[in-house]
């Protein structure tokens, strides 16, 4: 799950490929496989490429931003190394992600599977069927062309959450003035609706318009049935909101010194379905 999510930026997708996957492998005779991860790890990222590729066609007439599907995650029951953690959730942040879009598949599955996963390029280089060379240099230039385009933001959970309930404090009051406190200069906010819900069609961009632009939501006022849940998905804590029960929007920031450098909001329906039990689990 881990590597076809990271492949397709979709949780739907990426449960695909894993039930898919896991069909090669109920169906293959066990006893030529000497190494099984390997073996799932390769048939997984093939079949993520291939879905990818199909995507990359569809989105071409996606209708506004695009933004990765929201995971939920809880990284700390199963790696208790706080360093790994934080690796872990950079590696499935949705700025990561959002960059992740712009490098070629074969590009993305290499990053993939040495960035996040720490596989030799010996590995790779026979998952993707590709001499080890060849590899190598896919990886240096993902590499360098992730580095060069991925924003700087902390990873400090506790940060980024305390950040996020003054923002929705802020928000919700319209106290414009005390959103402005919070953002950064340079702020962006970056809003997918898949053109199936009201969000802004481009990206916003400077304090000033971003602040405006929340203040102008808060003035419209809460729907009646809406609540707000605390949830932590790619990598740190995010902001649900549900209306009547259902999941209407998410958000989530990336925040740097004290600041929030970026607001992502997730209104497209079809990318919040993944959401509903995460929603029925918080207060």
């Amino acid at each position: 799950m881990g590597v076809a999510y990271r492949m397709s930026g979709r949780v739907a997708d990426a449960e695909d490929v894993v039930q898919d996957a896991w069909l090669r492998w109920s169906q293959t005779d066990r006893g030529h496989v000497r190494d099984p991860r390997a073996y799932l790890v390769r048939i997984t990222t093939h079949l993520a490429l291939d879905r990818l590729r199909q995507a990359r066609t569809r989105r071409e007439s996606y209708v506004g931003p695009w933004l990765p599907e929201p995971l939920v995650t809880d990284f700390g029951p199963t790696v208790p190394d706080t360093a790994e953690q934080a690796v872990l959730a950079e590696s499935v942040s949705l700025a990561v992600l959002v960059v992740l879009e712009s490098l070629s598949p074969l590009e993305r599955a290499v990053f993939v599977l040495r960035e996040a996963f720490g596989l030799p390029f010996s590995e790779i280089a026979a998952t993707l069927d590709r001499g080890e060379a060849a590899v190598r240099q896919l990886g240096a230039r993902a590499r360098k062309h992730v580095e060069e385009r991925r924003p700087r933001f902390d990873v400090d959970p506790v940060q980024q959450r305390d950040l996020t309930e003054r923002f929705l404090a802020a928000a919700s009051e319209g106290d414009l003035d005390g959103l402005m406190e919070l953002l950064a200069p340079d702020v962006r906010l970056v809003g997918d609706s898949g053109g199936r819900a009201k969000a802004p069609l481009r990206v916003i961009e400077s304090a000033d318009k971003v602040g405006r632009f929340l203040g102008g939501v808060a003035r419209e006022g809460m729907a009646e049935g809406m609540r707000f849940h605390f949830v932590e998905f790619n990598g740190g804590p995010g902001l649900l909101v549900s209306h009547q029960g259902k999941p209407d929007s998410a958000f989530q920031l990336d925040v740097l010194d004290g600041k929030i450098q970026c607001v992502y909001i997730v209104r497209n329906p079809d990318k919040l379905q993944s959401l509903h039990e995460a929603m029925d689990q918080t207060p």
